[in-house]
């Protein structure tokens, strides 16, 4: 079976940048799975998957269109330390990764400084500008049950669990 609309795909992969560093392994953990066509993983990769069946392996880069964005110096902001949801007298470092009120819901940012009132954030992707090549090891794929597609994305091991 090939990988395609309505196929929930579970796979391995290996995350580079444009230096050949690895940022990510997912052979530490259960594979990821995903329903094709809902916008569950990067656009770049997920184009790269069309076609392939269990047991396929291939490299793809994708570059920051296709990836994570591009780096917006708009999402790099001050933002008042009552809205970081940490605990009282937590001490916040730069790199740490936090969760912020904001008006559309909780979002996690980067710390880059932290003062006694104010907290500089950045709000982009960590992986935001980068262009990345994905090392993929397909393990399965398999028609999507219809409750996974009215919920736009697959459950069990590597998906949602409810």
């Amino acid at each position: 079976m090939n990988i395609g609309p309505g196929k929930i795909t579970t796979f391995h992969f290996r995350l580079s940048d444009e230096e050949g560093n690895i940022l990510e392994d997912s052979h530490e953990r259960e594979p990821v799975a995903y329903l094709h066509g809902s916008d569950n993983i990067v656009r770049g990769l997920e184009q790269a998957m069309i076609g392939h069946k269990a047991g396929d392996a291939f490299k793809v880069t994708v570059d920051p269109a296709d990836g994570y964005g591009f780096h917006r110096k708009e999402n790099v902001q001050r933002i008042p330390l009552k809205n970081v949801d940490v605990k009282k007298n937590a001490r916040l470092k730069p790199g740490m990764i936090v969760p912020v009120r904001t008006k559309q819901g909780m979002r996690q940012v980067m710390v880059l400084k932290a003062g006694k009132f104010n907290i500089d954030v950045d709000a982009n992707h960590p992986y935001a500008g980068r262009t990345l090549t994905f090392d993929v090891k397909i393990e399965d794929v398999r028609e999507a049950t219809a409750e996974e597609k009215s919920h736009g994305h697959a459950h069990g091991v590597g998906g949602h669990q409810h």
